[in-house]
């Protein structure tokens, strides 16, 4: 038991820190192998002592690797029902308390937020949503989504911004959707500081 533990543990840590990136079903193969490679002959050395000593013929490496075979195969079935990938496509990100200020149905990303007067624009990857709002409340109802303000009347989503441009001096920020937001000269020192631009 103990060699199946260590084999199996070293098994998962060599499987992991080298072909993680790798698809999945490549990773069990991956796995059940290195297992195999690892324990059969473990265990054929173990199972010939044991033999010998009690005076009997030990099984063949062939017998046993059959063995090492099952066991990898079942270390494999039981790890895939352990715990769900990390990227589980099906756990939605949690959304901004904003979301429920917009349409029903509303599916899509928030991009960035524009002042206008008493309301507030809400760009989004599915169209552009006017609400009544100030705007620093509306900024506050976008938490967990981390975002920065880059002029008195725009705040965008960090995971909107693609590139900096600098247009006859002055510096814009491009986003996903091919916008150009304006950084204004108070917000650029903070924007630097925390790695934005």
């Amino acid at each position: 038991m103990i060699l199946a533990v260590v084999a199996t543990w070293g098994s998962r840590q060599l499987v992991k820190d080298r072909l993680d990136h790798v698809v999945l079903t490549v990773r069990d193969l991956a796995f059940a192998l290195v297992i195999l490679v690892l324990f059969t002959p473990a265990l054929w050395i173990l199972t010939w002592i044991l033999c010998a000593a009690s005076g009997h013929d030990a099984p063949g490496l062939l017998a046993v690797g059959t063995y090492g075979a099952l066991f990898s195969t079942g270390l494999v079935l039981v790890s895939k029902g352990e715990a769900p990938p990390e990227n589980d496509e099906g756990i939605e990100a949690p959304q901004p308390r904003l979301v429920s200020r917009l349409p029903d149905g509303f599916r899509g990303d928030i991009l960035r937020l524009a002042v206008r007067d008493h309301y507030v624009d809400v760009v989004t990857t599915s169209g552009t949503y006017t609400i009544r709002s100030r705007f620093t409340d509306a900024i506050a109802e976008m938490e967990p989504i981390s975002g920065h303000c880059t002029h008195r009347s725009h705040w965008v989503t960090d995971a909107a911004i693609l590139e900096i441009q600098k247009n006859n001096g002055k510096t814009y920020l491009r986003l996903r959707n091919d916008d150009l937001v304006p950084v204004s000269r108070k917000y650029k020192p903070k924007l630097e500081e925390d790695g934005v631009i």
